[in-house]
């Protein structure tokens, strides 16, 4: 039973509960002298929950189940003693064997593979049979609960609250446990890595070569302060360059001296920046940024000029997070009483006066939050650096120079062929923990100076 089938056999079977609870609600209204706290609509829809949710749950957790017991069952036949001991090959033939059954016309790499499809056919077969059926007589028997639970005094409407509840519940947990397991996940592969290398080697060391270690002293070649550094320079001083007076002048003008008519298509224009896809922003930084400043860099005077420095990918990185300066600059600059403009004003001040010391300090702190903000999201950007910044960890004030960040090594670690367990791996996680903590910092901060600006002009 194909996987759409079944789904729509438990809704035909969800549509009959709604029409059954509906009706039976109605056949009780008849009777004379009931008082009723649900309407007949909210008694089909208390059968029609209990009919269709059970199932859906139930193939949930059987389609992550399922696989397994398949793999299991073809393991007992005579072809799989063919296989090699557990191990990479051994699941890579069993991965093909799966992909065989599900599409016969694939060409196949292993003689294994071809003798174990069949059997994994005939097994996911069976295991799609047993699931179907369980889940339609789930449905079946929440659906016979329900409707015989439908009564003159049946809340059904609370009970339908309640289920509504459960389910913004669970998907509020779904977050915070994603969150949970990405955290734990980078705390256990950031602690064998520290096991293996001093935290302060990692942390204080200046020279960065994940290249060439040495087993004996792995700490010395994996000293993280270069891409701390390319980070903080791209990221928050670059970047921040050109993001901070592009996006704060924006907000400015179209809050204050901008048309309505003029606002009403530019605002939504500026902010279209901000969903242009990163690749994007790389290439225009790798093809067309990087050249130019290359030779911008000779034509002053700067021999060692390249296309892949700090300063292509920052002035790119920047233009990316002008929609995030300006758009909280703008709700901070909007949200100051009218009153302190108009009195400014009233006092003989300019409009630019007003601007610069009224309003400006009065939106300081909702200024000062989207700044952190647009921070914290291009330290962790990773295509723009990926495409346009150079993989020479160095540390150098000059913005022609080739630099390198967090997220660019990440990439180059996690793609090469090293062992999982090497040193050189599992940097990736300790980079990726360090980075998670300075952006959680950043958005606390950020996050806690808005919420005082918002008690204050609320």
């Amino acid at each position: 039973m194909s996987t759409f089938a079944l789904l729509f056999l438990v809704a035909g079977l969800g549509l009959i509960a709604w029409l059954s609870g509906r009706v039976r609600a109605i056949a009780f209204r008849k009777a004379p002298g009931q008082r009723f706290s649900s309407l007949p609509r909210h008694h089909g829809s208390f059968a029609a929950m209990w009919t269709v949710l059970p199932p859906l749950l139930f193939l949930a957790i059987w389609g992550a189940c399922a696989p397994g017991l398949a793999t299991d069952a073809v393991l007992r036949t005579p072809a799989a003693a063919q296989l090699p001991p557990p191990g990479f090959e051994r699941a890579a033939i069993l991965s093909e064997a799966r992909a065989i059954a599900n599409d016969h016309h694939r060409t196949p790499l292993n003689a294994i593979s071809t003798q174990l499809a069949p059997a994994y056919a005939v097994e996911q077969a069976r295991y799609r049979w047993i699931g179907g059926a369980i889940a339609l007589l789930l449905g079946l028997a929440g659906g016979a609960l329900a409707f015989l639970r439908i009564r003159p005094g049946f809340n059904a409407r609370t009970r339908i609250e309640r289920i509504v509840m459960a389910g913004l519940l669970a998907a509020s947990l779904i977050a915070i446990l994603t969150t949970i397991g990405i955290v734990a996940s980078l705390l256990a592969e950031s602690a064998r890595f520290f096991g293996t290398v001093p935290i302060t080697d990692f942390l204080f060391g200046t020279h960065w070569s994940p290249q060439v270690i040495d087993p004996r002293n792995p700490g010395a070649s994996l000293g993280a302060v270069p891409l701390f550094w390319g980070t903080f320079f791209i990221g928050a001083v670059i970047a921040m360059l050109v993001a901070i007076p592009f996006g704060l002048m924006s907000a400015i003008y179209l809050t204050q001296y901008a048309s309505p008519r003029l606002r009403a298509w530019t605002k939504p224009t500026l902010e279209m920046l901000a969903g242009v896809p990163t690749v994007v922003y790389g290439y225009f930084a790798a093809l067309v940024v990087g050249p130019a400043l290359r030779q911008l860099g000779v034509a002053i005077g700067i021999s060692n000029a390249t296309s892949e420095s700090a300063l292509a990918a920052g002035l790119v990185m920047g233009v990316m997070i002008i929609p995030f300066v300006s758009s909280m600059a703008d709700d901070a600059i909007a949200a100051v009483p009218a009153a302190m403009r108009d009195g400014s004003l009233a006092m003989g001040a300019t409009p630019s006066e007003t601007i610069s010391r009224v309003l400006l300090p009065a939106a300081l702190p909702g200024v000062v939050g989207g700044v952190l903000l647009a921070i914290s999201r291009a330290i962790g950007e990773t295509m723009i650096v990926v495409m346009a910044a150079s993989g020479a960890a160095t540390i150098s004030l000059n913005p022609f120079n080739s630099a390198t960040t967090v997220t660019k090594q990440i990439v180059d670690l996690l793609t090469g062929e090293a062992a999982f367990d090497s040193p050189k791996t599992l940097a990736a996680f300790a980079l990726g923990m360090t980075l998670f903590v300075i952006t959680l910092l950043l958005n606390i901060i950020a996050l806690t100076v808005v919420k005082r600006y918002r008690e204050a002009y609320e």
